[in-house]
């Protein structure tokens, strides 16, 4: 059972991780890419490493998303749709 839940785990992070690669929306590639972190902290949560596990939930999935979300908005990249235009 435990490895079942382990092969559903590494599918998920791939899939996670292709997306940030293959994705437009560079808000969709920064959810991504937590989404990566906090799957790799339920994996080490499942190898008995729960100290691991905070420490990549805490700065993979919280300050690396803010710090990426914070440079997109630096840059200007950050658009939640192409269409939008202005403050509407």
């Amino acid at each position: 059972m435990t490895t079942l839940i382990v092969l559903v785990l590494v599918v998920l992070m791939l899939a996670a991780a292709v997306l940030v690669l293959v994705t437009p929306n560079m808000i969709a590639a920064v959810a991504a890419s937590s989404a990566v972190s906090l799957v790799v902290s339920v994996l080490f949560v499942m190898l008995r490493a729960p100290d691991v596990a905070m420490t990549e939930a805490a700065v993979g999935a919280g300050l690396s998303a803010t710090v990426l979300a914070l440079g997109l908005r630096r840059l200007g990249l950050w658009k939640l749709d192409d269409g939008e235009q202005g403050d509407a």
